[in-house]
C-alpha cells in the first residue's frame, strides 16, 4: 500500500530560491499547455494530448522568451504535464470540471519530483539542482527500509514549506475481521452521534479564532492592494491563523476517523450534499467548519488500508423522520426539534434515531448487495441503494 509521509522543512536562501523559481516554471508550463490544448480544440478540432505537449516543451526551452525554463529541474515541468493529462481524462469521463489556468496568487505551489529528481541517502533527501539537502524535520520515521518513489515540494499561503514522500508502506495492512457495526450521523450540535448512543462533541475551530482571524482580516483590508510587501504581511498573518485552525481539524478528524476504522468492521454513513447545504448562510460557517467532506474522505481511504467497509445511505433517506422502533415516517422535523415521541410511544433522541436508522439501512443494503455509494450520475454502475429507502411522498 503506498502512504504519503509529509514533513515540514526548512531550506537556505539559495533552496528557497531555487523552489521559488521552479513552483514559476510549473505554473508556466502548465498554463502554456493548456492554452495550446484549448486552442487546438477550438480552431481545428484537434486533441493534444501529453506527448505533444512535451515536445511543445522542448521547443518552448529553444525560444528566448522562455529560455528560463532550462534553468530548472524538467522533472517537476514534466510531471505538471502529466498532471494535465490526468485533469484532461477526468474531464472527458465526466469526474471534474474543465481544467482551469493556475493564477499567481490563489494556486497551490507545489512541484513533483520522480525518482531521477531526487536523492534518498542515509535519510537525507536531495533535490535536483540543489548542491545540500533539504533540513527535513523528520517529526516520524519513515517505514524501515523503504525509499520514496516521488516527493512533492509545497508551500502554503503562511510561508509554510512542506515536502511530501509517497513511499509503500508494509505496516499498512488489513486488521483482523470484526463483526462490530456502526451508524454515523454528522450535525453541527455535536459533530458526530453513533447509533451506539456515543457523542462526539463539535469542537468548533474557527469559532475559537474568530476574533484573532477578524482582527486579521481588518488590518488586511486597510492594507494598499498590490504587490507591497505590508500587504504581502498581512496575507500571510491571515494565512497563519486560518493554518492554524485547519491543523487542529485536520488533526482530530484524523484521530476520530483512525478510531472509527480501527474499532468497526462495517460504519454507515449519509451522502450529504455539502454544496447545497453551504447556500444557506445562516448555517454555512459552521458547516465548513465541520469538515463533513472531510471526514468522509478520511474515512474512506483508511478503510480502504485496513480492509474495513464504509457504507453510504442515499441522502434521501429519511433517518431523523423515521421511527427506529416501529419504522413509522413522522409527517415533518423541523431542526430545532431535537427530542419526539413517536405513535407507538417511543421516545426519540434526533440525532441516535438517525445513527440507529443509518445503520439498519446500511447493513440491509450490504445484505441484498446493492451498491455501497448511491449513484450521482449515469457512468456509475451497479445497483442504487435507494431500493431500501421509505418512498418518497408526492406532493
Amino acid at each position: 500500500m503506498k502512504r504519503a509521509f509529509k514533513y515540514r522543512f526548512y531550506p537556505t536562501d539559495a533552496q528557497a530560491a531555487e523552489l521559488s523559481r521552479t513552483f514559476g516554471c510549473v505554473r508556466k508550463v502548465y498554463n502554456l499547455a493548456l492554452e495550446a490544448r484549448t486552442d487546438a480544440w477550438k480552431s481545428r478540432r484537434e486533441r493534444v494530448g501529453y506527448n505533444a505537449t512535451s515536445a511543445m516543451l522542448t521547443a518552448w526551452k529553444k525560444t528566448e522568451e522562455l529560455a528560463f525554463l532550462s534553468e530548472v529541474s524538467s522533472v517537476p515541468l514534466q510531471q505538471v504535464l502529466r498532471h494535465l493529462q490526468t485533469a484532461f481524462t477526468n474531464f472527458f469521463a465526466g469526474r471534474a470540471r474543465y481544467p482551469r489556468f493556475k493564477a499567481k496568487k490563489k494556486s497551490r505551489k507545489s512541484a513533483e519530483y520522480t525518482a531521477s529528481g531526487f536523492r534518498f541517502r542515509e535519510g537525507t533527501l536531495t533535490l535536483a539542482k540543489m548542491a545540500e539537502p533539504l533540513g527535513i524535520v523528520w517529526s516520524r520515521p519513515l517505514p524501515q527500509g523503504v525509499k520514496p518513489s516521488t516527493v512533492t515540494v509545497s508551500q502554503d499561503a503562511a510561508g509554510r514549506w512542506f515536502v511530501s514522500l509517497l513511499c509503500e508502506d508494509p505496516d499498512v495492512r488489513p486488521l483482523p475481521a470484526g463483526g462490530d457495526a456502526v451508524g454515523v450521523d454528522a450535525g453541527l450540535e455535536h459533530l458526530l452521534t453513533l447509533s451506539t448512543g456515543e457523542k462526539v462533541t463539535n469542537p468548533r475551530h474557527e469559532r475559537r479564532d474568530r476574533k484573532r482571524l477578524a482582527k486579521a482580516q481588518r488590518e488586511l483590508s486597510r492594507k494598499a492592494k498590490g504587490d507591497g510587501s505590508n500587504r504581502a504581511k498581512g496575507r500571510r498573518k491571515v494565512a497563519r491563523i486560518h493554518a492554524r485552525i485547519a491543523d487542529r481539524r485536520r488533526d482530530g478528524l484524523h484521530k476520530l476517523t483512525t478510531r472509527l476504522v480501527r474499532d468497526n468492521q462495517v460504519v454507515v454513513i449519509e451522502d450529504l450534499t455539502v454544496e447545497n447545504m453551504l447556500k444557506n448562510h445562516a448555517l454555512a460557517r459552521a458547516i465548513s467548519d465541520a469538515a463533513w467532506s472531510e471526514f468522509r474522505q478520511m474515512l474512506e481511504y483508511k478503510a480502504g488500508w485496513y480492509g474495513r467497509e464504509v457504507i453510504v445511505v442515499d441522502r434521501w433517506f429519511p433517518s431523523s423522520k423515521l421511527c427506529s422502533a416501529c419504522g413509522t415516517v413522522a409527517e415533518a422535523m423541523p431542526l430545532n426539534v431535537r427530542m419526539w415521541t413517536c405513535g407507538c410511544g417511543t421516545t426519540h433522541d434526533r440525532d441516535v434515531n438517525a445513527a440507529k436508522n443509518l445503520l439498519a439501512a446500511g447493513l440491509a443494503v450490504s445484505a441484498c448487495g446493492a451498491g455501497v455509494r448511491p449513484q450521482r450520475d449515469s457512468s456509475r454502475s451497479g445497483p442504487s441503494a435507494l431500493k431500501q429507502e421509505t418512498p418518497r411522498r408526492e406532493p
